[in-house]
């Protein structure tokens, strides 16, 4: 059974290119940065969750609500093949018990914030998703306008890139990850036609974030999302060296 099924839906996002030296301390063991053409991203999310169940029970008071997290991507070799993946700088949420399981379980960042968010068709056939959360008595808002029909994603686009992770990734210690899998189908998305950011990056990410504040975003995406699950974690950890163990790789990983 999976751990978590549930419809992901109007994910609004925006890409930051940044220095990657910047995300080398949260880099999880067993994985390293996923780049388009070169270059490093971290993404602003923002998106809800409908119909959730938790080990297919619907947990009252806990099926729908929002999300907005700060990831950025990476990639792991197995078995030859490349499991491209994310990694959550933090994930916010309305529901303290939504907190405690995902942090106790998975040893993700999340942390609970009053949260609401608004999607309206507008006159004149444009659609506009906002998703808000409360730090410190401050409103912080991410909003994106867009047209009102959906479209196909493009094969090799930066969008594809983006919305095409299915594995997430947690760093617990330099030793030790925990990963996850994400199932669900390719997405469509909605042409951006504006958008408004007014967070304060330092003050809910941290200072090493702050910088983020005098920076615009490279692009900014809606995608529909679709129904989702996610399965259970496994461990993935560095393989202890002994003396009896002729030229061990230091990154061996015990899975």
């Amino acid at each position: 059974m999976s751990f978590l099924k549930a419809e992901w839906r109007k994910l609004a996002i925006a890409n930051y290119e940044i220095d990657a030296s910047i995300l080398s301390s949260y880099i999880p063991f067993g994985t390293e940065l996923d780049l388009w053409n070169g270059r490093c991203y971290v993404s602003l999310v923002g998106f809800m969750f409908l119909n959730t169940k938790l080990l297919g029970l619907k947990i009252p008071f806990h099926i729908n609500f929002e999300e907005v997290n700060l990831r950025f991507y990476v990639k792991r070799l197995e078995n030859n093949e490349w499991k491209r993946g994310v990694v959550f700088i933090k994930e916010i949420v309305p529901k303290p018990a939504l907190t405690i399981v995902a942090n106790t379980i998975y040893d993700e960042n999340y942390e609970t914030m009053p949260m609401k968010h608004n999607w309206k068709v507008n006159l004149n056939q444009s659609r506009q998703v906002s998703y808000s959360w409360k730090k410190n008595s401050e409103w912080q808002t991410f909003t994106v306008i867009a047209k009102k029909e959906a479209t196909g994603i493009e094969a090799d686009s930066k969008t594809e890139f983006i919305t095409e992770h299915y594995w997430g990734y947690a760093k617990v210690s330099d030793t030790l990850t925990n990963e996850y899998e994400v199932k669900h189908p390719k997405w469509l998305k909605y042409d951006v036609l504006g958008y408004k950011i007014n967070v304060d990056f330092g003050e809910v990410y941290g200072d090493k974030f702050e910088f983020l504040n005098k920076r615009e975003p490279i692009s900014v995406m809606l995608a529909e999302g679709s129904e989702i699950t996610v399965e259970n974690k496994r461990k993935i950890e560095k393989r202890p060296t002994t003396k009896h163990s002729p030229n061990p790789s230091k990154n061996e990983p015990v899975l």
